[in-house]
């Protein structure tokens, strides 16, 4: 199903950049299995946290270094014991597995996604 349709106007509130995890662990305290990754979007924005559920084809070794694509202007959350800062964007199939989505080729932390 579709969701409701937005503006244009709107659309232009989102900021979505890219940025490179640089540290990836475990978050203990979620019930569901989720890492906790900071994200280097640069110098404007800095390096941000998030929890994610994220672990069916990610672990630490695969996602350091890796660009991603995520919302940078949503309010702080709590997500069990991390304040998470961005949300990481992914493609979430039928058995909830995500699949990150990233950029083609490596381009410069930060970027806005238009």
């Amino acid at each position: 199903m579709i969701k409701e349709q937005i503006t244009y106007d709107d659309f232009k509130k989102v900021d979505i950049r890219i940025g490179t995890i640089v540290s990836v662990k475990k978050n203990e305290k979620a019930r569901k299995p989720s890492l906790v990754i900071e994200v280097d979007f640069g110098s404007e924005i800095g390096i941000k946290k998030s929890s994610a559920q994220i672990t069916h084809y990610y672990t630490e070794e695969n996602l350091k270094g890796k660009q991603v694509i995520a919302v940078c202007n949503f309010p702080e959350k709590n997500v069990a014991g991390i304040l998470s800062q961005v949300l990481v964007l992914g493609a979430i199939d039928a058995d909830g597995k995500v699949t990150l989505v990233h950029p083609s080729q490596k381009v410069e932390n930060g970027l806005p996604i238009a």
